[in-house]
């Protein structure tokens, strides 16, 4: 609607406003106040009554309705059927936890720690996740890198550190003259956490016999713990990574005592490109590890 010269701008305004509320009929010339004036006929006519029919007694003849019949309930659940440990992810941690120990303490080889966790159903990472994400590099190494758990792009390859965090990881080991083929790469937990999460306690728990065990038949002379859970899961520290980072740990396997660096992990490091100087530190001190200057 254009405004005119001889039209007031209050006038326009307002009738937009009714335009936009819904209004876009006119019912009279006037407006009206039908609420303050009863007298005037309205345009809507009040329904009519209804009838109301006379209340019938019942008569003796009449039968009385038929009467449905709930079906009884026991108000006892029935038990769940009993599970047999191994056949389902929903076993205690600890029960878990001490059948994969006593599993991994058997194990002579990494192939078949690998087929062992295969066949492990205990944790139930293992069910959500589609591979199992073992190691990567070589095994006769004498350094080895333990990150925490695979990402999406390790979940799909079926190999840790393959995403961008891989690709990072690589970098850094190749500005201090390592590679795959110079070192061992794993995780304290084989298979992918739901939405890339970090790793519960119990989880964690559950898989820590076969990384030990894993530890114990690569026989390193170097652990580089990748990020907070691998740190806290191999050295036993408590303390966050940003405190830990660039402290060698021991840890020990049998009666001989490994050297365990802690640093910042890769996935770390892409959400905080500042840390990089810090990590940098830390491959520095283990390139002098491994030179014997440090």
């Amino acid at each position: 609607m254009s405004q005119g010269p001889d039209q007031p701008r209050d006038v326009i305004a307002d009738l937009d406003f009714h335009v936009e509320a819904g209004v876009d009929l006119c019912l009279d010339e006037r407006p009206h106040d039908r609420f303050s004036e009863p007298d005037e006929p309205s345009l809507w006519r009040p329904a009519p009554a209804r009838r109301e029919l006379p209340a019938r007694d019942p008569s003796p003849a009449d039968p009385p309705p038929p009467r449905r019949e709930l079906p009884s309930r026991d108000p006892t659940p029935a038990a769940p059927p009993a599970r047999t440990y191994g056949q389902s992810a929903s076993a205690r941690p600890g029960e878990a936890a001490g059948d994969a120990r006593a599993r991994a303490r058997d194990v002579a080889s990494m192939e078949e720690l690998e087929a062992l966790l295969a066949g492990f159903d205990g944790c139930p990472l293992k069910f959500t996740a589609k591979n199992l994400v073992f190691a990567d590099g070589n095994p006769a190494s004498k350094l080895m890198f333990i990150g925490e758990a695979p990402g999406a792009d390790e979940d799909r390859v079926g190999k840790p550190f393959m995403g961008r965090s891989g690709q990072l990881l690589d970098r850094m080991m190749a500005a201090i003259g390592l590679d795959r083929t110079k070192a061992y790469v794993t995780n304290i937990v084989p298979w992918r956490p739901p939405g890339n999460r970090n790793p519960t306690p119990q989880e964690v728990s559950i898989c820590k016999p076969f990384i030990e065990r894993q530890i114990e038949l690569a026989d390193p002379d170097l652990i580089v713990c990748l990020g907070s859970p691998a740190t806290q899961a191999i050295t036993g520290t408590k303390d966050g990574i940003l405190k830990a980072r660039g402290r060698f740990y021991p840890y020990r396997v049998g009666d001989r005592e490994i050297r365990a660096l802690a640093t910042l992990h890769p996935a770390y490091l892409l959400r905080q490109p500042l840390q990089k100087r810090l990590a940098w530190r830390d491959f520095r001190l283990l390139q002098a590890t491994l030179e014997g200057r440090a």
